[in-house]
Order: structure tokens, then C-alpha cells, then sequence
């Protein structure tokens, strides 16, 4: 470890700052820590990023130019120009891409993906979804594989989901389209066209069971 490095963690640590492993934490000397932060070995954080008081920031994870909110917890996951509110949980594997705004208590959960989207309080998205170009409302549940579609091959289009809506597991959400508030999409939907407040979105092709069928 430089010199250099060893007096950024020391200046953190008398902070109140607390390294499982010093020698594997590269800080830069813009960063600032807020006091109770725990950081896991080979943890990486640069630019102008701010974190707050007793953030868990677990190892591999990669933090540059963000602001994370206090009582954050963040496992194995890439955050690059956003804010994470507080009470936040994000990873593992998680990406969060430039110019997102992530509310308080969200959860962004194993393999998400967001991408220049705002997510609001107490929203949901636990595994294996991607929401780009979206302003997303407060307390909804993004079902497994959910995908907003914002890109059509030569423009990009935002989505737009209101409060308390539902989106079951394996909904593509297909922009420029608007989910409304308590607004329900149907397991297996591409939704085109926008959905009303308090509605149940289904689009998908009916089932059909092909009897005494054998293969050739």
C-alpha cells in the first residue's frame, strides 16, 4: 500500500470508519465516509462519491461518483453516477448505471439492472430485471424477469409506472407506455399500450393443449 492510499484509510478510520481489510480498499481522496460505514475487502470507490453513516458496503463491490444515503446495504454490486436513499438494499450483483435516483427502502435485488431511471420509496425489484429510461413510482413489485423495452433500435423511450402498481414475472413493458396506479400486468404480458389506474393488463397468447400428440 503508498503511502498515499494508507493515509486516506487512516483519515476514514479515524472517522469512524471500519475495514475488514484495509490493505484491499482503494479510496480516493475526494470520498467521503460517513462514521459506523463498514467496507469489505476489495472494495473500490472513486470520484466524488458521498456515503453515509453505517452503510454496509460488502466486497467486489465498485462505487463511483454516488451518493449513498444512510444505513444503506450494498453486496457485490456496481453503482456509477447515481443516488441510493437511505435504508436501500442493493446486490447481490446488482448494477446500477448512470443517472438513476433510487428512493428510500427500495430493494434492488440479485441481477437487476437500471439504467437513467428514478425508482420510488419502497419500491421492489428482487432478481433478474431491467428498467431503463423509467420513472417508476413508490411501493410497486416488479415480478422475476420483468424488462422495460426503451429501445426500438434507433431511439430510446421512457416508461412510466405509477404507485402501488404490480408487475408480474416475465412482463415486458414495451416504451413509450404508462403502467397506472394499483394497475396489475398479467405473468407472461408484453404490454403496448398504456394501462389504467386499477386495472389487470393480460397480453399473452391463449393456451392450447394438443391431444394424442406424439412426436414424429
Amino acid at each position: 500500500m503508498t503511502q498515499e492510499r494508507l493515509d486516506i484509510i487512516e483519515k476514514h478510520k479515524q472517522n469512524g470508519v471500519i475495514f475488514q481489510d484495509p490493505d484491499s480498499a482503494f479510496i480516493d481522496a475526494e470520498v467521503t465516509i460517513g462514521a459506523g460505514t463498514r467496507i469489505a475487502p476489495n472494495v473500490h470507490i472513486t470520484g466524488n462519491t458521498i456515503i453515509g453513516k453505517n452503510v454496509e458496503i460488502g466486497f467486489n463491490t465498485e462505487i463511483e461518483n454516488a451518493v449513498i444515503g444512510d444505513e444503506v446495504k450494498i453486496r457485490q454490486s456496481v453503482i456509477l453516477e447515481s443516488e441510493i436513499g437511505a435504508k436501500t438494499t442493493v446486490g447481490p450483483f446488482a448494477y446500477v448505471r448512470p443517472h438513476c435516483k433510487v428512493g428510500e427502502g427500495v430493494k434492488l435485488g440479485d441481477f437487476v439492472e437500471i439504467k437513467n431511471s428514478n425508482i420510488g420509496n419502497g419500491t421492489k425489484l428482487s432478481h433478474l430485471t431491467y428498467v431503463g429510461d423509467a420513472d417508476v413510482g413508490e411501493k410497486i413489485n416488479f415480478g422475476c424477469g420483468t424488462v422495460v423495452v426503451n429501445y426500438d433500435g434507433k431511439n430510446k423511450y421512457r416508461t412510466v409506472i405509477e404507485d402501488h402498481a404490480f408487475i408480474g414475472c416475465n412482463t415486458n413493458l414495451v416504451a413509450p407506455v404508462t403502467v397506472g396506479a394499483n394497475a396489475f400486468t398479467a405473468a407472461g404480458s408484453t404490454i403496448t399500450e398504456d394501462v389504467p389506474a386499477n386495472t389487470l393488463a393480460i397480453a399473452r397468447a391463449r393456451q392450447v393443449v394438443k391431444t394424442n400428440w406424439k412426436r414424429k
